[in-house]
């Protein structure tokens, strides 16, 4: 990368600035068709010209690998981009130079793509100021870079369903989760209780420790769920408010536990098997179901300072040490292969989350 010293003389100072010309190569992740992400995504570079008018140059510093990711890679997700595209809806970059007429960002502020699919598994990128939101660069990198989809997922299925009290219960399946971690944070910050069922598995007194230090009320295994009593004794209020990232039999056992007229919000599917109600408990109980998928939601709000008002709140809260990042990984960008692979294997997704890391 070259540059220019430049001499600017105001009110009597002298400054010396580096002004950047020409441009320099950046690199990319692209998959130019649709299979397993391991094999069809390759690094490509490109040249990085000067932001001009109203355009900012960021670098990242990290992007995480989500599921939604590697459904899109693999073709099965229902956005489909046009191809070749750049992977990656979710992180965080660092602005390092602003063109003319830029007033939003300034060199060294933090930024998150304002719209999904944007392509965050790259080193650099020159785009328009209005394409991303400013947060705070005093929290973490892997706070930042995790902060725009499974929080803002928590955050709206707990404030658009239910108007909930401090004090009353929400139910989950699938806690464990990177969003279920979320509600799980949420939760605690603004006094409801959360009853988190997780798959039976040999160490789960290690994951029921784990979920309650970042919060958890409690913390059932799916046969725990079956036999508990907390809700028909009343040491627990019965939840008005369930969410459901399994499906089939799990599904089934939050309708179970849910209150009169409760709500269940489904927004996942991990046991590719189908939400089904029984009549008696959908008629009697009054239950109300409902779908979630935070891309639809921030589509729909693009044109709304919803998002980077909620966003910020987040962010805040990060600040607070009321939200941290789910269980992570940090991974270098020149080992992009085993960080896809370890992302999804065979046996379903990670149980942690990995993030490119640009800086490693």
């Amino acid at each position: 990368m070259k540059f220019l010293t430049k001499v600017v003389t105001f009110s009597g100072k002298v400054n010396l600035q580096l002004i950047r010309f020409g441009s320099f190569k950046a690199s990319k992740l692209v998959y130019a068709e649709y299979g397993d992400p391991s094999k069809v995504v390759s690094v490509e570079e490109e040249e990085m010209p000067s932001p001009k008018m109203g355009e900012v140059l960021v670098r990242m510093l990290a992007a995480p690998v989500n599921p939604a990711d590697i459904n899109t890679i693999q073709g099965v997700y229902p956005v489909k981009p046009n191809l070749p595209a750049v992977g990656g809806n979710e992180g965080v970059a660092e602005v390092q130079e602003v063109g003319d007429g830029v007033s939003y960002l300034k060199k060294g502020d933090w930024v998150i793509p304002r719209n999904t699919g944007w392509g965050t598994w790259r080193t650099h990128a020159v785009s328009k100021e209005r394409n991303f939101i400013k947060i705070p660069n005093t929290i973490g990198v892997a706070d930042a870079a995790t902060l725009s989809v499974n929080p803002c997922t928590a955050y709206r299925m707990l404030k658009d369903f239910v108007p909930l009290k401090p004090g009353e219960t929400v139910i989950q399946n699938g806690a464990n989760s990177a969003s279920g971690q979320c509600v799980i944070q949420l939760c605690k910050s603004w006094g409801i209780q959360s009853v988190n069922i997780v798959r039976d598995r040999p160490e789960i007194d290690q994951l029921r420790g784990y979920l309650q230090s970042i919060g958890a009320t409690h913390v059932l295994t799916e046969s725990e769920a079956r036999t508990t009593d907390m809700f028909k004794s009343g040491k627990v209020p019965k939840p008005k408010l369930a969410f459901n990232c399994v499906g089939g039999k799990s599904s089934l056992e939050l309708l179970r536990h849910l209150d009169f007229q409760g709500w269940m919000i489904t927004y996942g599917g991990m046991s590719r098997e189908p939400v089904t109600v029984p009549t008696s408990t959908f008629i009697f109980k009054d239950i109300c179901l409902r779908g979630f998928w935070m891309t639809r939601w921030c589509s729909l709000n693009a044109a709304s300072k919803k998002r980077e008002d909620m966003i910020l709140e987040l962010a805040e809260m990060v600040t607070r040490g009321h939200l941290r990042a789910p269980a992570h990984v940090l991974m270098p960008f020149n080992k992009y292969k085993e960080t896809l692979e370890k992302s999804f294997s065979v046996k379903g997704f990670s149980g942690k989350k990995y993030i490119i890391d640009f800086t490693a």
